[in-house]
């Protein structure tokens, strides 16, 4: 284990120990299961595919305790970008002021609006780096489901082992498509997906798939919808919307008591289909790039 703690009055526990940032924050972040999503569902693929899963660079996380009591934390899988839970304006600039200080190269961060906005100023003071906005997210939590009108022909199916090539290919394209690039390897989102039914395809009538729409594995109650993409050709036809709305539906039969998914703010097409179909706002959320 690797460890580094302060006895400052902002007390930032830093480790690449996967167990011990979960025994020590886990019930933090099982708490508030939607804002906590992206870190419940990367600390759990982490956990069951092991830490080099989003690159080959050693994972690093961290957590704020204060009295006795997790106030907040951090994880980055390099050579992506920092992600933090809610941070104060002065915590955010400790934080910095402490990764700066240990020599640490970050490439952005994600978080809540306010908190990435804090962390990136810092960031900017300690190291003279430049912070450019680079998506605005919405976080959305189903409500009242509601299947959008008219559903397109065909159905849904969930992909298999047979789909492996065509789900690949559908990943790097959906990658390129949102413009924050590959996370994961293709392959090994291919065959992590398959391999706990993540992935439904709207299939047309004649048996071919024309959109997909992901979930991830169920962690602290939550699923998150992800991975929602038809290919450019077949567009403005309903797909998504079918299949968002079917894994959706799955997803609560299957138990879960929240479904979320993020969007990109800059597209208003997708924040209107998903509000169609029954999803909420939570929270807005920042991803800003750091370059020297």
């Amino acid at each position: 284990m690797d460890t580094d703690t302060d006895t400052d009055t902002v007390n930032w526990h830093l480790t690449h120990d996967l167990d011990d940032f979960l025994t020590r924050a886990g019930a933090f972040l099982g708490s508030r299961p939607a804002l906590h999503t992206v870190p419940l569902t990367v600390t759990e693929t982490l956990r069951t595919r092991g830490p080099h899963v989003y690159g080959d660079g050693t994972p690093e996380f961290g957590v704020l305790e204060r009295g006795g009591a997790v106030r907040a934390t951090f994880f980055r899988t390099p050579p992506h970008w920092l992600n933090l839970t809610t941070l104060t304006a002065g915590e955010a600039d400790t934080l910095a002021a402490r990764l700066a200080a240990l020599g640490r190269a970050l490439p952005g961060v994600s978080a809540d609006r306010d908190t990435a906005a804090a962390f990136a100023e810092a960031w900017r003071r300690h190291t003279g780096a430049t912070a450019t906005l680079r998506q605005r997210q919405r976080l959305y939590r189903l409500g009242t489901l509601t299947v959008p009108r008219p559903v397109p022909p065909g159905g849904p199916r969930i992909a298999v082992e047979a789909d492996r090539e065509r789900l690949v290919r559908w990943h790097e394209e959906f990658s390129e498509a949102v413009g924050l690039g590959t996370v994961r390897d293709a392959d090994e989102w291919a065959d992590s997906r398959i391999e706990h039914g993540g992935i439904t395809f709207w299939e047309s009538p004649d048996g071919t798939p024309v959109a997909m729409a992901g979930t991830t594995p169920r962690v602290a109650g939550q699923v998150r919808v992800a991975s929602v993409y038809t290919p450019a050709h077949l567009r403005g036809r309903g797909y998504a919307g079918a299949a968002t709305a079917e894994v959706s539906r799955a997803a609560l039969a299957a138990g879960a008591k929240e479904v979320l998914l993020f969007t990109d703010l800059a597209n208003p097409t997708s924040n209107g289909l998903y509000q169609r179909i029954g999803y909420r706002p939570v929270a807005d959320f920042a991803v800003y790039d750091f370059t020297r």
